[in-house]
């Protein structure tokens, strides 16, 4: 049995009696129920993923996937080829955007190529190259078939060692010139969208650009007739390999019990691919943002989660998870350190359970 079928056999539900041990204390605490919403929810979920209520997180990381894709051939996008690996590189230095939110959020960075066209020396990259970027996928496949199991593989291979390191909460992150492209693709298969919806400007394209962009996403559907049914076949003939690494990652994270952010527009295509290999990976999700891209929303839908956050940004990298990284430390903090109704000598009865008029 190989390590990709393993790790979907060994995805468990949350942990029930933690869920209740947390909402117990949530309720006896010094308000009205449920008046803190969603951050009373995110420190539930945190309680039922590690099995303790409210736990510190002491150790985030964010893996940022980074690879090529051939169907920038098709004028999809106005960023040239060479932007994947000069920004890949630039991961490593303290002047992307991700690195300096992760460094005011406390957090590490883990930049895997995965399939970047280019030989980086550079001892801050791990190299994990499967391929120097995927095919055109409006030509043929993007990928063999194994390649793609291969990359979701690498994805849970890196959260088992980092897991194993010490981390106890994981991010999301990509670098590929086209991969708005490919996401789009991925969501149109699993979701028979038309590639009018689920296409947006991604960096900035011109509306020519965008044109190119759909036509690009329909001719591949048509020439591979990727089957809906099987998330791997979507992922090797439209996807791309950073899409696969960050679908591994999820589904290692929730092998492990570890909660995992996802990011934007990208990092949702990979959630929403785990997402269909095993629905019990939701429970180790968070959404960070909703993403500027105009599909984003129905790729959240998807997967059956709302996003913490709403700051229109398109940036990719993993730079919506430092953000969602203090929101959940924020929401655990706060449940941990209340007081309960008997050390603020209020009867509890006296506020209105608003939960009961939802």
């Amino acid at each position: 049995m190989g390590l990709l079928q393993q790790t979907l056999n060994n995805i468990t539900d949350l942990d029930e009696n933690a869920v209740k041990r947390a909402w117990n204390k949530i309720d006896n605490l010094t308000k009205p129920i449920g008046s803190l919403g969603r951050l009373e929810e995110i420190a539930v979920q945190i309680a039922g993923i590690t099995g303790k209520v409210f736990p510190k997180i002491n150790n985030k990381n964010i893996i940022i996937m980074c690879a090529d894709n051939g169907v920038i051939e098709e004028n999809v996008t106005n960023c040239p080829k060479e932007v994947t690996q000069i920004v890949t590189n630039n991961f490593t230095k303290d002047i992307t955007g991700v690195y300096v939110l992760s460094k005011f959020a406390h957090s590490d960075i883990t930049v895997v190529d995965i399939g970047v066209d280019y030989e980086f020396n550079n001892p801050k990259i791990i190299n994990k190259k499967i391929a120097y970027g995927t095919k055109n996928m409006t030509k043929e496949s993007a990928m063999t078939r194994e390649q793609a199991i291969r990359a979701i593989e690498v994805g849970i291979e890196t959260v088992d060692k980092l897991v194993e390191e010490g981390v106890d909460m994981l991010g999301t992150g990509e670098m590929g010139v086209g991969n708005t492209t490919t996401s789009a693709a991925v969501l149109s298969v699993l979701c028979d969208l038309d590639p009018e919806i689920t296409v947006g400007k991604g960096s900035g394209i011109t509306s020519e650009q965008l044109m190119c962009k759909r036509n690009a996403i329909k001719k591949a559907i048509k020439i591979n007739n990727p089957n809906k049914e099987d998330v791997i076949d979507v992922l090797s003939k439209v996807g791309g390999l950073d899409i696969a690494g960050l679908c591994g990652c999820f589904l290692g994270a929730a092998k492990n019990r570890v909660s995992i952010v996802i990011d934007g527009f990208i990092a949702s295509a990979a959630a929403l691919c785990a997402y269909r290999l095993n629905p019990l990976c939701q429970n180790y999700m968070f959404a960070s943002h909703l993403s500027a891209e105009p599909a984003a929303v129905h790729m959240l839908q998807e997967i059956g989660l709302e996003s913490m956050l709403n700051l229109k940004m398109r940036l990719g990298e993993g730079s919506g998870c430092p953000l969602a990284f203090n929101v959940i430390e924020a929401a655990i903090y706060t449940m941990e350190n209340m007081g309960t109704f008997q050390q603020a000598n209020i009867n509890g009865d006296e506020y209105i359970d608003i939960r009961k008029d939802q």
